[in-house]
């Protein structure tokens, strides 16, 4: 350990970022070697007793276990992860998906705010192609303290959701889609250039980010004044 972060030679592992920021540092898995993942999940689950990683592969998650066998691998989000089971979930996050085919970013987004201690609820296929879909559930939805809405295609639902809740509301495009979609750039250039008020965008297609930011914004809404996160005064 030297000067707040550890170093293995190949990774140095920012241990003091939970005491910087709140939240634990998380592992991006694509792209790394197995031998390597292996190393940095165990120092981090030794150090905190919990360890979350995004966009890992079956061969990952089944190498991570010989050192961790506790691990969990989710295929349709793709997260590898060791969690707490004490944990007490707060506030109150929903996330929306326009389509079926866009419940894999939607489900790195929900477990990212769930791993971080928040409570979500989720709202699948409700995209404005069936609009009814979205009226039936837009009471519960505006009961959120901010809302996740996942869409490809034209990428609408976020600027639906803006003007139906008076909470934050995240737009995460998706690459779902034909042609002139281009990957879900139709999608980020239409959430970008939204006329409702209160919608941010984050890139395409990454979950993680809109996950991470929502769980900022919910212990924000749930902290009483003079209260840290954990209800200390």
């Amino acid at each position: 350990m030297n000067e707040g972060y550890k170093d293995l030679g190949f990774a140095k592992l920012d241990l003091d970022r939970k005491e910087r920021t709140g939240f634990a540092e998380v592992v991006f898995c694509e792209g790394k070697e197995e031998e390597y993942l292996k190393k940095i999940y165990k120092n981090i689950f030794d150090e905190y007793g919990e360890v979350f990683g995004t966009r890992a592969s079956t061969a990952q998650f089944e190498a991570v276990k010989t050192v961790i066998p506790e691990i969990t691998y989710d295929k349709t989000s793709k997260i590898l992860k060791a969690s707490k089971s004490d944990k007490t979930l707060i506030g109150n996050i929903a996330v929306c998906t326009a389509g079926t085919a866009d419940i894999p970013v939607a489900e790195e987004a929900a477990q990212t705010a769930e791993f971080f201690g928040g409570k979500v609820f989720r709202y699948y296929d409700v995209g404005v192609s069936g609009i009814h879909r979205l009226l039936a559930v837009k009471d519960e939805i505006a009961k959120a303290n901010c809302v996740i809405a996942v869409a490809g295609m034209e990428g609408a639902l976020a600027s639906v959701i803006g003007g139906l809740v008076s909470n934050p509301v995240i737009g995460v495009p998706t690459s779902v889609g034909y042609g002139v979609g281009a990957g879900g750039t139709a999608a980020l250039h239409a959430m970008l250039s939204t006329c409702a008020n209160g919608v941010a965008t984050v890139n395409i297609d990454n979950g993680y980010c809109a996950g991470y930011l929502a769980i900022q914004i919910n212990r924000l809404a749930v902290k009483a004044p003079g209260e840290d996160y954990d209800g200390n005064r």
